[in-house]
């Protein structure tokens, strides 16, 4: 595989961790667009737009993103995204801090549909 899948989502790292390279982490969606943002300013490419979906970044506490793991010179264009990405995230107050482990579940799943149509993508490639 030329790409990592960053991610804070539980589903995501159980479907795919014995067949892709996943980076899971427990950490708060912000957390994850800063660890995809070290990974771009080190020179991996961004392959999965970090706001992805039609889910706002205040909605869901669930992210994953593919980035390249062969790493070269920067692109300016996927530093731009991910410092944008971030941006926006920090505008919003998380809607629903106390949310409860259906809804939890309701979200890994859309973040794991998002994902896996990104990851489909790059297979074809």
């Amino acid at each position: 595989m030329n790409f990592v899948v960053i991610t804070n989502n539980p589903l995501v790292y159980e479907k795919y961790k014995d067949e892709l390279n996943v980076d899971y982490a427990d950490i708060p969606f912000r957390d994850v667009l800063c660890k995809v943002r070290d990974m771009v300013y080190a020179g991996h490419p961004l392959l999965t737009h970090p706001l992805s979906g039609s889910v706002k970044p205040h909605e869901t506490p669930y992210k994953s993103v593919l980035v390249g793991t062969k790493p070269g010179k920067m692109e300016q264009r996927d530093a731009s995204i991910i410092e944008n990405s971030i941006i926006t995230a920090d505008k919003f107050a998380e809607k629903f801090p106390n949310m409860p482990q259906h809804v939890r579940e309701d979200f890994q799943l859309i973040d794991c549909t998002l994902i896996t149509s990104g990851i489909d993508a790059v297979l074809r490639r």
